[in-house]
């Protein structure tokens, strides 16, 4: 390393951020103190009421919480199960949280809420990561209850991520089939409404859970929750405007306040990157371009080439046509003119049908039936989901390699 290079390090590091004063506050994952917590009293004040029996050692109700990511539906619970476990007075409360797309096993998870729970000093009882069979993990963690508690409050987010529905079956019977003596009450979190509807009948009978919806946050919600983080920025360094902004972005596209605080942070990266003394509105509207950006490369960046192929000729056609949408034989024409543009072999049109509704249920495209009567029969219309931004799932759509050598200026689809 030369003396100039190392310069440039020591002098980045050794300066105080000019933006940040406490940047954990608008970190997405950083759980807020409960005077932080906006607009979500009546969905605590519910979720309170179900799992009240715990703090008298009694068994909680099992309980199922539906929302949209980013309306608080982690937050809420961790909050109301941490202030049972310290309410309770002589009551021996635990709460393990489980992030089930990342354990979507049965094994997977309940090793987990058994390290979640354990005090091996206490028990005696050691639990791997990794490396027991699921029946021995399930005998550990039973052993673990009757040692330490009377009630355990389990969080399961993303439950829909779990393979199959064996957790729950085996955690909501767990007393009633002699395996523990501790109650144990489940808090299952899926984004996914009809989720619990299509749970086996033996473990909805078991389970028997209350269910709560989650709400979008309106643009005042919003707004309140960022500025209860604005200390997290240093004095005088926020335009007017600014949190107003990120709250009404937020609230236009899905009323996500994980969506508004990140907006806001990357706001605050983007001035800091650009030697900026205070974070504009533009920085705001270039920090949503960029989430918006970074949403859709995930949610269609990894799909096939076929499939991009197809979103691509729906958004083509939307550039070159501003129609609204499109029925599937132009979707189809459109997409068989790429293809052979790219060196793709096009499938039937029955299977860009396909791809239209597998689009449509990501959410990406809005997708309809129209029956026009015996003579003409049931047409799809397909389009971009009016909320979306074309020009971004346009660029997204358009990553894949074999679109490196597509010049969209010159490049016309039928339709």
């Amino acid at each position: 390393m030369d003396d100039e290079s190392g310069n440039v390090a020591a002098e980045i590091f050794g300066k105080p951020d000019p933006i940040f004063e406490q940047k954990t506050l608008v970190d997405v994952d950083h759980v807020p103190q409960p005077e932080r917590i906006v607009g979500r009293d009546d969905e605590i004040r519910a979720l309170s009421m179900q799992l009240r029996s715990a703090i008298d050692g009694e068994s909680p109700e099992n309980v199922v919480i539906y929302g949209e990511t980013g309306t608080g539906k982690s937050l809420v619970a961790k909050h109301v199960s941490t202030v049972a476990e310290s309410m309770a007075e002589g009551v021996r409360i635990g709460t393990a949280y489980i992030d089930c797309s990342d354990d979507d096993t049965e094994t997977q998870a309940v090793s987990h809420i058994a390290r979640k729970l354990n005090d091996e000093d206490q028990t005696g009882v050691s639990v791997p990561e990794m490396g027991l069979s699921k029946s021995v993990y399930y005998t550990r963690l039973y052993t673990i209850l009757d040692e330490l508690y009377d009630v355990v409050l389990i969080i399961l987010d993303e439950a829909d991520m779990q393979a199959d529905d064996g957790l729950l079956m085996s955690l909501s019977r767990s007393r009633e089939t002699g395996k523990t003596d501790c109650r144990v009450g489940v808090v299952a979190i899926s984004n996914k409404v009809r989720w619990a509807e299509n749970l086996n009948d033996r473990v909805k009978s078991s389970l028997q859970p209350r269910e709560l919806n989650f709400h979008s946050y309106d643009a005042n919600q919003l707004r309140s929750i960022l500025e209860h983080r604005r200390d997290a920025f240093r004095d005088g360094v926020l335009e007017d405007g600014v949190i107003q902004l990120s709250a009404a972005l937020a609230a236009q596209d899905h009323g996500d306040a994980r969506q508004a605080i990140d907006i806001l942070r990357n706001a605050g990266m983007l001035a800091q990157q650009q030697d900026s003394e205070t974070v504009t509105e533009k920085h705001v509207r270039e920090a949503r371009r960029e989430a918006e950006k970074d949403r859709f490369h995930d949610l269609i960046g990894g799909l096939t080439v076929q499939k991009k192929t197809t979103l691509a000729a729906v958004t083509t056609l939307h550039k070159q046509t501003g129609r609204d949408e499109f029925p599937t034989g132009d979707i189809y024409a459109a997409y068989a003119d790429l293809c052979e543009v790219i060196g793709v072999e096009p499938r039937t049109e029955r299977r860009v049908r396909d791809f239209v509704r597998n689009l449509a249920f990501l959410d990406v495209l809005d997708a309809r039936k129209d029956n026009q009567g015996r003579a003409g029969g049931i047409t799809i219309y397909a389009g971009l989901q009016p909320a979306h931004d074309l020009e971004i799932v346009h660029e997204i759509a358009m990553t894949d390699d074999r679109f490196a050598n597509v010049d969209e200026s010159t490049t016309t689809l039928s339709e």
